[in-house]
């Protein structure tokens, strides 16, 4: 993470004491701090303010926190913003449809600002971290394609759009083909989680990933009581 790059979050929740501590806390830790309590003004103040991280509630009216993701997902100059979820629904169905939705990560009400802090600047490390200027940069088995300069997956020629973090795991389980990779492995790779963190969020992930890849689904091959390889089709 660049040291002297100031990074801006957007705190997206419907309730002003939460952003309010949000914004204490955020700016206090060195970050530029922006809060928004009327999802409705959600596109305007993203594409206005250039979010390097989103943190979003999801028990909001009108429009609710996985209604934004999709939204945010869906567009362009959005889909690749790290979003966090800070919601109190926080039993595990409700972690993996918010992780399914497309977030990057997923935080239960109430919260320790401490370890926000923390997964905030892993994902920061990892979403800024420059490209490797040498390496592999196009990746093809059969007809699935990723391109890392592009940042692109192309399967029998068409685009399919994939969150960063989709992307990384894609990406890292073609470079390995044949090669099985824990879901330990995984999350201390793709995520940078400690490996304390719950192995379904990989799962949700590669059920995502597989869904995207059609007719090309079982190029991930599922390692039972393992994890995962990408095999030749």
């Amino acid at each position: 993470m660049n040291p002297t790059r100031i990074f801006r979050i957007l705190v997206v929740d419907d309730e002003p004491d939460v952003t309010e501590l949000l914004e204490y806390k955020l700016q206090q830790d060195g970050y530029r701090c922006e809060v928004l309590n009327d999802p409705l003004m959600f596109v305007a103040k993203v594409r206005d303010f250039e979010p390097d991280v989103i943190i979003l509630d999801i028990m909001m009216p009108e429009l609710n926190g996985l209604q934004l993701c999709r939204i945010a997902r869906s567009d362009p100059a959005m889909k690749d913003i790290p979003i966090i979820f800070l919601t109190a629904r926080g039993e595990a169905e409700d972690r993996i449809k918010g992780l399914e939705t497309g977030a990057d990560d997923y935080m239960p009400k109430p919260f320790n600002t401490k370890e926000l802090l923390l997964r905030l600047k892993n994902i920061l490390t990892r979403s800024s971290k420059p490209k490797e200027p040498v390496g592999v940069k196009r990746i093809q088995i059969s007809g699935v394609l990723i391109d890392e300069e592009l940042h692109q997956l192309q399967v029998d020629g068409a685009e399919v759009v994939l969150t960063a973090t989709e992307f990384r795991l894609l990406k890292l389980l073609m470079e390995r083909k044949g090669r099985v990779q824990s879901r330990e492995h995984l999350l201390v790779n793709v995520w940078h989680y400690d490996t304390e963190i719950e192995t379904r969020t990989v799962d949700t992930h590669v059920r995502r990933v597989r869904e995207k890849l059609g007719p090309y689904a079982h190029l991930i091959e599922t390692v039972r009581g393992v994890g995962y390889r990408v095999v030749d089709i």
